[in-house]
């Protein structure tokens, strides 16, 4: 299984909105065919492995299948798994967890225990629900898993009292933050950070093999957007969504609403801004499965108050710039008492060149799954 788990990440960044799943095929003690999902509407890793074995001219019937995700049993962009499995004369399936998606959820493994296979689920579960914690979230809440990234100062600020910000963090860290934007499917700013630092918010091309350009999100609920920001250019790769509210002006929607830019209106909150809920819902109907807020400060500070925030991605560079008019990467109070402090769990440090990244859970992954 843990081999299947490390196919299965191979397909990271182009699954989206499915889930990453490995698959291996085992007989006689011996492996006789491997596959993964490469990507969305190729075929699927169960199917993968089963045509692995066979170009290697090994026959999978009577061997056991080890494979982190219930298989599919539902005509989709692709047939169903269990077909294939069946067909394929397979003896046994070994399942990490069972698929929180309702068209599959326990009926996958019924249909094939109904056909004489044996079934065993169960085997690291905790580390497949880990794997695929953007896809548990994305069907269990329908809504996108919301990751939060920053850099930032060893006090805390993310530019200096003059707003210089480039740049906070190193080569390495900024080589995996244009990572993070080609394993979510949309990067999402506030209007602030447009305003100061005119961003693209695209991924560099060479960061990884091949790149996939996230979807552009810009939560602007009175449209201050500048006319002549490159992300309303029409120059970048994918679109640009401006997220405002009734409160925009309605001929500067028109003028920024083009081909490569859609200006959405949302409903506004208590406070008149855009309502970051309803803002997900629509996301999740545009098949955003995994969402990278990049800020600002205020931006971040809701979705942490609106207990939307689900992961954490902290970069701390070891510089000291002080002073107490710098911007901070969390702007807005979220508890007046240490008591009433956001906790985060399962928190992970590691290096990245002469930075270190801080990586928490606002709450534990797999939503229903760990019901």
């Amino acid at each position: 299984m843990r081999r299947v788990l490390r196919l299965a990440a191979r397909g990271r960044g182009w699954t989206s909105p499915n889930p990453m799943v490995g698959a291996v095929l085992v007989k006689d003690g011996h492996i006789i065919g491997e596959g993964f999902h490469t990507a969305v509407g190729k075929r699927h890793a169960e199917r993968e492995a089963l045509a692995d074995a066979r170009r290697r001219g090994n026959d999978p019937a009577g061997a056991t299948m080890y494979v982190n995700l219930e298989p599919c049993c539902h005509y989709g962009r692709t047939p169903p798994c269990t077909d294939a499995i069946m067909e394929a004369g397979v003896a046994k399936v070994v399942v990490a967890h069972q698929d929180p998606n309702p068209q599959v959820n326990g009926h996958g493994l019924t249909i094939l225990k109904e056909a004489g296979l044996e079934v065993e689920v169960g085997v690291l579960a905790d580390e497949a629900i880990r794997l695929n914690q953007v896809y548990c979230r994305y069907i269990c809440s329908q809504r996108p898993f919301v990751t939060l990234k920053a850099a930032t100062t060893l006090d805390g600020k993310i530019a200096t009292v003059t707003g210089h910000s480039k740049w906070v963090s190193g080569p390495a860290a900024l080589r995996y933050a244009h990572h993070l934007r080609h394993v979510n499917d949309a990067v999402l700013v506030g209007v602030d950070t447009v305003i100061a630092d005119d961003p693209r918010l695209t991924c560099r091309p060479g960061v990884e093999q091949d790149v996939r350009q996230p979807l552009r999100v810009v939560v602007d609920s009175t449209l201050r957007t500048p006319e002549d920001s490159v992300i309303v250019s029409g120059t970048l790769p994918a679109q640009t969504v401006i997220a405002t509210t009734d409160r925009s002006d309605s001929e500067k929607r028109k003028r920024l609403a083009k081909e490569s830019v859609l200006v959405k209106r949302f409903p506004a909150d208590e406070t008149g801004r855009v309502d970051l809920a309803a803002l997900l819902v629509w996301l999740h109907r545009r098949e955003v499965a995994g969402l990278l807020v990049e800020g600002g400060g205020r931006v971040h500070a809701s979705f942490v108050r609106a207990g939307l925030a689900d992961k954490l991605e902290l970069v701390l560079a070891p510089k000291l710039v002080g002073g107490e008019g710098g911007a901070s990467w969390m702007a807005g109070v979220l508890a007046e008492t240490m008591n009433e402090a956001v906790v985060l769990r399962d928190m992970r440090v590691r290096q990245l060149g002469s930075d270190w990244l801080i990586e928490g859970l606002f709450e534990e992954v797999g939503g229903c799954l760990l019901d």
